[in-house]
């Protein structure tokens, strides 16, 4: 099976597509990742919208209408949702093996 070349994600976009499974607005996104991330990754806001563009170019979000004109709402589409997927089963798996060795191991 051929791996996606867009895999692995970087931890920001993994918890930015985590992020908008829920529709919201780029100051909640912030707040959301970093929650998410237990305080792991923050954003500023250049980083954010750099980030939204490029996954708005990729298709992995989408920009949603929104009650407020003055802000953007993103979502995750079905792309963005795949290559999470991938993603979260490419980590299983690799925590899954990792787990396997190390309980057999000196590490116990």
């Amino acid at each position: 099976m051929r791996r996606d070349k867009s895999l692995p994600l970087t931890e920001t976009v993994y918890y930015i597509l985590l992020a908008l499974t829920e529709p919201t607005h780029g100051y909640v996104l912030m707040q959301k990742v970093e929650e998410l991330s237990n305080g792991q990754v923050r954003l500023a806001a250049g980083t954010l919208y750099g980030a939204v563009e490029n996954l708005l170019k990729k298709g992995f979000i989408v920009s949603i209408p929104s009650d407020d004109a003055r802000r953007k709402v993103y979502a995750i589409s079905q792309e963005g949702e795949k290559i999470l997927h991938a993603d979260y089963q490419r980590m299983t798996h690799m925590l899954s093996v990792t787990e396997k060795i190390l309980n057999g191991s000196e590490f116990k």
